[in-house]
């Protein structure tokens, strides 16, 4: 398991011939929060900023210094690629509030944990409003989210779950 974060500034390669196709900018996660759907490497265009992605797909391995993707042409505009709208960059989840069906202030996403698949395994908050194990281990896992704010800004979880979960981050 890893951090988003740390797959951030990793070099691209690709495996049929090599080539560097650049580096990690940020990541693309479905919207159900669920999976990393793919890979921004930035903007490109003076007047029309497009977005160059590689969709989750291509990736043959996260690797610990590099990514590998099947071959040089699998970077692709975000506009061209199926369901990309739906999409949420990484850097605007973080931040994004955690609170109960209740209403109670949980804490905020810092960042997501990811298998060695790209599925999202828990989320690492960046700021904790509550005392207990959840702020003891500084994670919620996947499991316990009901809602996961896209409508209103503000991830739902179950508190009951999350208090009860395994730790996530002892590895």
């Amino acid at each position: 398991m890893r951090a988003g974060k740390d797959l951030i500034g990793k070099a691209i390669i690709s495996v049929s011939d090599g080539r560097n196709l650049g580096t990690v900018k940020d990541l693309y996660l479905d919207r159900n929060l669920y999976w990393l759907a793919g890979i921004y490497l930035g903007s490109e265009g003076l007047f029309s900023r497009k977005a160059n992605v590689i969709s989750r797909e291509e990736v043959v391995l996260f690797g610990l210094d590099v990514i590998l993707v099947k071959d040089s042409a699998v970077i692709a505009e975000k506009d061209a690629v199926e369901n990309a709208a739906d999409w949420i960059r990484l850097d605007k989840l973080k931040g994004r509030a955690v609170d109960t069906d209740g209403g109670t202030k949980v804490g905020t996403i810092g960042d997501v944990y990811l298998d060695d698949e790209g599925r999202i395994v828990s989320f690492g908050l960046a700021r904790t409003y509550v005392e207990g194990p959840i702020a003891e281990r500084g994670a919620i896992i996947r499991e316990v989210v009901v809602d996961t704010g896209a409508e209103d800004g503000a991830m739902t979880i179950d508190m009951a779950k999350a208090e009860r979960q395994n730790p996530v981050n002892d590895n």
